[in-house]
């Protein structure tokens, strides 16, 4: 008998008891209703001044509203953790609708506030930051003061507020619906079995030889083509409200607001994919160079990521107790803060990681802020991948511990550097196993996972990059057909992947959530910024270990104070604008792919 340390189904009575309809919830939500109500009045009743902003009042409307935020988080995650645990939960969908009309009617009163902040004379407001509480979230409040110059009348704001409930993210929540009900049938054994989404992502990988990757490959796709006109009719109606909402506001380019949202320019973006661009030669040699070890002309889409299948290695499996000792042992390496927190996530039961039917693909790390505490969702069936992806939203549940006591506004980091921690905290784990290699044959078989991560972060994610870009284009122009999207998906990978595979993946504009979210707009190239933001730390990390954990922190604790371009240069002396930063950080993936193919003639 196997007694396991960890539990693998996480704690959500603790956050609020009696399971997804739970009493506490409602009276939570009741309470939420009685907070927003006394915020609105508040709102209303503030009218600043010339020589008289009232900043004593203001204060307890910023202090309300923290609360506010708060409470709404801890619901909502609460909430979406039933619903992702269990797709087809029935009080979940109820609540998140419950909780997403509060949130609404709270953005309204809020953008009232903004507005009326916006009326403050320079001289007055100038004179109010100078003050706590609101000196230590200046940057925050400068940027929305800024944001409100952009702002339609105070009753069209709301009217869209209202709208996006139903309209919007009712969009996106039909996503979610119809990705519950994708069932993959897969031979397997000589038997038919069918398969839940999750499930079937992970065969993709895992299963051990290039013929069965593509026989799941060929599953997957037909699962999502059959539901493809349902996804096309979702994705063009969620890009189709966001187009027009960005024309209400005056907006030329769709480009403009997730660069806003990611706080950095335009200029860094393209000198990121430029550079990637010069360097991609190398990863199509390193994947030819798989190819070849695999006994392949060229590797299929589900190849780039499998395991490479090395004589003498003996394939890397973990118990969830294994993974979780792993991590904590590892992170200890680099930062002691880092790894306390994660082996408190494993005591205290805060990761779904169970591997069974009925739960939702993907994973993610939710935050609680009223409990202190975060929730990570995943599944976990044993492989380093898993491991990896582990120690990843880890990595993100030690960034939200970072700033806990950090007022909420600098707590609210944009996703490009939101991936920081994460990729940081997978980077550990993964040189980790590397370097505890016993074999040339295993060092092989890991160093190949970590470029395949490289391949993904410069020509999968790019790909996504280059479809949503060419599928905007469209959009503007009328209703993108299912046709055009699988088209604009496969030549945008043949484009990002320079025509180094032998099989596409044309319908991963319908399987890949992140084009369904209504937060944040083009999902993707932020993971890019992140991996590679993360590769400059970590060489930091390397080459002057001493205080590094404090100097780490101290970044993180700034990651929602500034600008990605002033937090680079503050904190690590670069300028993203410029080439040099971006080559210097591909470099070290460079160096990964030489000591691959080094190996690599050994077992040809």
């Amino acid at each position: 008998m196997i007694i396991m340390t960890y539990e693998q189904v996480w704690d959500l009575e603790s956050v609020f008891s009696g399971g997804s309809n739970s009493p506490e919830l409602q009276e939570k939500i009741e309470a939420l209703q009685t907070d927003i109500d006394r915020f609105g009045e508040l709102v209303k009743k503030w009218t600043p001044e010339e020589g008289a902003v009232h900043a004593d009042k203001l204060a307890t409307i910023f202090n309300l509203s923290d609360d506010i935020s708060n409470g709404l988080s801890q619901g909502f995650t609460f909430s979406m953790a039933h619903l992702s645990a269990k797709q087809d939960d029935q009080h979940a969908p109820i609540h998140i609708n419950k909780l997403s009309l509060l949130a609404t009617q709270f953005s309204n009163y809020s953008t009232e506030l903004t507005k009326k902040i916006e009326t403050i004379n320079n001289d007055d407001w100038q004179a109010l930051l100078a003050d706590e509480p609101f000196q230590s979230i200046a940057f925050r409040l400068n940027e929305e003061r800024d944001q409100a110059k952009e702002l339609l009348s105070l009753d069209l704001e709301s009217a869209i507020n209202q709208l996006s409930v139903d309209g919007f993210n009712g969009w996106s929540d039909m996503y979610d619906d119809l990705v519950a009900s994708v069932t993959v049938k897969i031979e397997r054994d000589g038997e038919l079995k069918e398969y839940s989404a999750a499930q079937a992502d992970n065969l993709l990988t895992s299963a051990e030889t290039p013929e069965e990757r593509a026989k799941v490959l060929e599953a997957w796709e037909t699962a999502w083509q059959e539901k493809a006109p349902l996804f096309q009719t979702v994705l063009n109606h969620l890009s189709g409200f966001r187009l027009n909402n960005y024309e209400l506001h005056g907006k030329d380019s769709y480009m403009e607001k997730p660069l806003k949202i990611n706080r950095m320019k335009e200029e860094t973006l393209d000198v990121m994919w430029e550079t990637i661009d010069k360097n991609k030669d190398r990863i199509v040699d390193f994947l030819n160079k798989k190819a070849e070890l695999m006994g392949l002309d060229q590797l299929g889409w589900a190849d780039v990521e499998a395991s490479l299948p090395v004589e003498g290695a003996d394939l890397s499996e973990y118990t969830y107790d294994e993974a979780a000792d792993f991590i904590v042992k590892n992170f200890r390496q680099v930062s002691p803060q880092m790894a306390d927190l994660a082996q408190r996530a494993f005591d205290e039961a805060w990761i779904e990681a169970e591997d069974r039917p009925n739960k939702r693909p993907g994973g993610y790390c939710a935050d609680l802020p009223e409990s202190g505490q975060s929730r990570i969702y995943m599944t976990f069936s044993g492989s380093a991948d898993n491991v990896s992806t582990l120690a990843h939203e880890l990595g993100h549940a030690f960034h939200s511990h970072v700033l806990r006591n950090e007022p909420r506004l600098n707590q609210e980091y944009a996703m490009n550097v939101a991936e920081t921690a994460s990729t940081f905290a997978e980077l550990v784990v993964t040189d980790a196993t590397i370097q505890a290699a016993n074999s040339d044959a295993e060092k092989l078989t890991l160093l190949d996972q970590k470029n395949s991560r490289a391949a993904v972060m410069f020509m999968n994610i790019h790909a996504r990059y280059i479809f949503e870009r060419n599928f905007y284009d469209q959009r503007q122009k009328g209703i993108v057909p299912t046709d055009q999207l699988n088209d604009l998906m496969q030549s945008a990978q043949q484009e990002a992947f320079q025509d180094a595979l032998s099989s596409y993946h044309p319908t991963f504009w319908a399987s890949k959530g992140h084009f369904y979210s209504t937060d944040v707009p083009f999902y993707n190239f932020p993971y890019t910024f992140g991996f590679l933001f993360s590769l400059g730390i970590y060489a930091q990390a390397e080459s002057n270990p001493d205080s590094f954990e404090e100097r780490y922190i101290n970044l993180l604790k700034d990651t929602a104070s500034m600008s990605t371009e002033d937090l680079a240069a503050k904190h690590l002396d670069v300028d993203l604008t410029q080439p040099k930063f971006w080559q210097s950080a591909i470099d070290l993936v460079l160096k990964d792919l030489d000591e691959f193919d080094q190996l690599a003639v050994k077992f040809a």
